[in-house]
């Protein structure tokens, strides 16, 4: 092989490796199905860890209740939006308006029904209200 073959082919396979890399450290998304099946504790839940996924995936959605939209003027795209004051109440469950709305205790419940968005899973509700009974902690 002469030199100007093997030199193209080291670029080529180079380019080809940095692509691939490339790439592939794009998809750090999480399905909903993959999100269903992370199990939240029944304690020490943290919010970045558990909470917010499920809120950007469940109801941070375009059109819903993202920055842009903030359907119903609320947004769950960070902690601070989420603990807005008359919405979670931290360390009180039955006044935190999320839980009213994610149980459908009273008004619709979020997401709405035949929302292309699947329902919270159980464990999903439970762990929010451990974390809102544990203080609705920015952790």
């Amino acid at each position: 092989m002469n030199y100007k073959m093997t030199r193209f082919l080291t670029k080529y396979i180079i380019f080809s490796l940095l692509l691939l890399l490339i790439l592939s450290a794009c998809d750090d998304s999480l399905s909903i199905q993959d999100l269903d099946n992370i199990v939240i504790p029944s304690k020490d839940v943290s919010y970045n860890e558990y909470i917010q996924p499920v809120l950007n995936v469940k109801c941070g959605t375009s059109g819903c209740h993202d920055d842009g939209t903030r359907a119903g003027d609320y947004s769950v795209s960070n902690w601070a939006n989420v603990v807005y004051p008359g919405i979670v109440d931290p360390g009180n469950v039955e006044t935190s308006r999320l839980v009213w709305r994610i149980e459908g205790l009273g008004v619709p419940v979020m997401p709405p029904i035949g929302s292309i968005v699947r329902p919270l899973t159980k464990n999903q509700v439970d762990g929010i209200k451990t974390w809102i009974r544990e203080g609705a902690k920015n952790n």
